[in-house]
């Protein structure tokens, strides 16, 4: 690993350990990560970095699994198999936790834009957005008035409904990198949908992320449409 990667992933865990610890003492962070209180003391506060072991560990394996945890928990699924995920889409706090443990699942390079579909997914991808230092642009199943141009994607559902997806036609600009991240995952259709906007957006796909992904067929069908990392954070069956 060269010295920038290795500072970079140095970094990600820094940014776990810290947001972790807006709602943790030290000692309960401890017995979280295994490691001591001490030195979790001196890495969240700057004074010395965590080696590249103890930083893929918290960023790779820790982090990703105490947020993961913490997110199920806050899934609710009625008898019909509804997923309720507003318990985590509407925590701005929790969501800042994701976008340190999503850049280590993807190990992609920072996106100029981070693109999304309205509405649920919006607080996701501006938490994305954020931690990247990208734009934040989302499509919406509708055009709005005071735009001219649009960027406009359409599939016919199993169900035979067919959707559309509306991106104003300077959200994303031709050579732009692009994030595509979405609150939840099944069937993979929005997806598709958004990676199709953004190919004819021009912009070239870094990334693929849910948050939850209920089953296999989501996360399958966009690893079968684009060569970038795909992953998710949770996944349910």
């Amino acid at each position: 690993m060269d010295r920038s990667t290795k500072a970079a992933l140095q970094l990600r865990a820094v940014d776990v350990l810290r947001t972790l610890k807006e709602t943790r003492t030290y000692e309960e962070l401890s017995a979280e990560t295994g490691l001591p209180a001490g030195d979790l003391n001196r890495y969240v506060n700057g004074h010395v970095l965590p080696s590249e072991d103890r930083a893929r560990c918290v960023v790779d394996d820790l982090g990703a699994e105490l947020l993961a945890a913490e997110v199920d928990a806050r899934i609710a699924v009625d008898e019909e198999g509804y997923v309720d995920n507003t318990g985590v889409v509407v925590d701005l706090s929790l969501l800042s936790l994701v976008p340190p443990v999503a850049a280590g699942l993807l190990d992609a390079d920072p996106p100029d834009v981070v693109l999304t579909a309205a509405t649920d997914g919006i607080t996701l991808a501006a938490a994305m957005a954020r931690y990247f230092g990208a734009r934040c642009v989302y499509a919406k199943q509708s055009r709005e008035t005071a735009v001219e141009e649009f960027i406009e994607a359409r599939k016919r559902l199993a169900s035979g409904i067919e959707i559309d997806y509306f991106l104003p036609a300077d959200a994303v600009g031709a050579g732009e990198s692009v994030l595509v991240v979405v609150d939840l995952v099944r069937s993979g259709e929005t997806q598709e949908l958004l990676l199709d906007v953004a190919g004819s957006a021009g912009g070239e796909v870094v990334g693929v992320f849910a948050l939850i992904a209920v089953g296999d067929e989501g996360i399958d069908r966009a690893r079968a449409s684009t060569d970038a990392p795909v992953d998710a954070l949770v996944h349910r069956e």
